[in-house]
């Protein structure tokens, strides 16, 4: 298959195509460079002299530079097909690791911030467009192990930062990160899949969607990424310091929720081909609210940990169902629902660290993790909506 929308209607494609490859390395690459930025944090606050709280303020910038950025990607998706979006915000975004390291003050420190989260965030919306494109042309579901390879990206960006940066240097680490980001890119670019807007809606004012689908959607994205960004920011410190864990034994409970997200989000778009979106979204939540309850109700480290590993099980496939069924809202332009959703899901990973931080201050994150399951509730109560997902690939016939 080429890299244009050329799938005979009613047949699917082959399981790989150039295509997928392509979207999947832009995942990769996403994960990839966000991973690297992980452990040079702590260099970028020591150079910038930064207390926690200005850390924290600076961090904040990186999440605002996403949700501005986010809302114009989806406009300039919606004028010019989501490949030509993706090429040139994953060109903007290579040079930026350089630019954190290199930054000498906080002013510059904080543009450069601003630019990579707004970069990272736009190319977000862009290659999940492109995703459901490439659903779309294939017939099969492809947006959970997509989601799976920027996990992928995550884990060796993250992993292997440290041990880069102690053998190469700060700078050499970015170097190093950038010219593995260039080389994702270079190998992805040519087999991107085209998927220029239709004729008739070309001429359209582009303009936020009047119609509460997408709005709703993007709630069930939000409630499913708070209790993520729960367990990912705050699930070691709840094992350490309620449960008594070792430093060792607290780490497993993100090891866990990792290695059962990653599994299942390479394993998602079977199960979805064959299940539909509805039956698998409602599976999936069903997982995530009996993981966090176990782990809120937990009297031990290790039935937290299972807890942990029942979310990650969970909440694998919950967002990327939601971008499938964004992308595919009828009448409305894919690059628009899609950048609703991702916006509304990211703001709640922007926001909820703090605020759950805040609480948990107060009444402990043993309840914090109890009383999410509620806003899962209203994921299941919305999951009616997963059916437009299925519209990619005909799962669930």
């Amino acid at each position: 298959m080429d890299s244009h929308v050329s799938a005979p209607p009613g047949a699917r494609s082959g399981f790989i195509t150039r295509s997928r490859a392509a979207v999947s390395l832009l995942f990769l690459m996403n994960g990839f460079v966000v991973g690297c930025w992980a452990p040079k944090i702590p260099d970028f606050a020591e150079r910038l002299a930064l207390t926690k709280f200005e850390l924290g303020l600076m961090i904040l910038v990186f999440g605002v530079g996403s949700l501005v950025m986010m809302p114009i990607a989806g406009a300039q998706i919606a004028k010019h097909g989501s490949r030509i979006v993706v090429q040139v915000l994953a060109a903007c975004v290579l040079p930026l690791l350089l630019a954190l390291t290199l930054a000498p003050n906080v002013i510059t420190g904080a543009i450069s911030l601003f630019l990579f989260g707004g970069f990272i965030g736009a190319m977000d919306v862009a290659m999940n467009a492109n995703a459901v494109s490439v659903e779309k042309s294939m017939r099969r579901a492809i947006m959970s192990s997509c989601h799976a390879f920027w996990s992928l990206g995550g884990l060796i960006g993250s992993g292997l930062g440290g041990i880069v940066i102690s053998k190469l240097g700060i700078l050499g680490h970015a170097q190093l990160a950038t010219v593995l980001a260039a080389i994702f890119l270079a190998v992805a670019w040519p087999m991107i899949l085209a998927d220029p807007p239709h004729p008739d809606t070309k001429k359209e004012k582009t303009k936020l969607p009047m119609v509460p689908l997408p709005w709703l959607l993007g709630l069930m994205a939000l409630f499913s990424m708070v209790p993520e960004g729960a367990v990912l920011d705050w699930g070691a410190l709840y094992l350490r310091q309620e449960m008594d864990a070792s430093v060792a034994l607290s780490g497993l409970g993100f090891a866990a929720f990792s290695a059962t997200m990653a599994i299942m989000r390479f394993a998602g778009d079977l199960v979805r081909d064959r299940l539909g979106g509805v039956k698998t979204l409602r599976i999936c939540t069903l997982f995530a609210i009996v993981g966090m309850l176990l782990a809120g109700l937990a009297p031990n480290a290790e039935l937290a940990i299972l807890g942990f590993a029942f979310c990650g099980i969970g909440i694998s496939n919950m967002v990327p169902i939601a971008f499938s069924a964004a992308g595919n809202i009828p009448g409305l332009k894919p690059g628009i629902g899609i950048s609703v959703v991702t916006t509304m899901g990211y703001s709640g990973m922007l926001v909820a660290p703090s605020l759950i931080g805040f609480v948990a201050e107060h009444i402990g994150f043993a309840v914090v993790f109890m009383a999410l399951p509620v806003l899962l509730l209203v994921v299941l109560l919305l999951s009616k909506l997963a059916h437009y997902a299925d519209e990619t690939s005909g799962g669930g016939h």
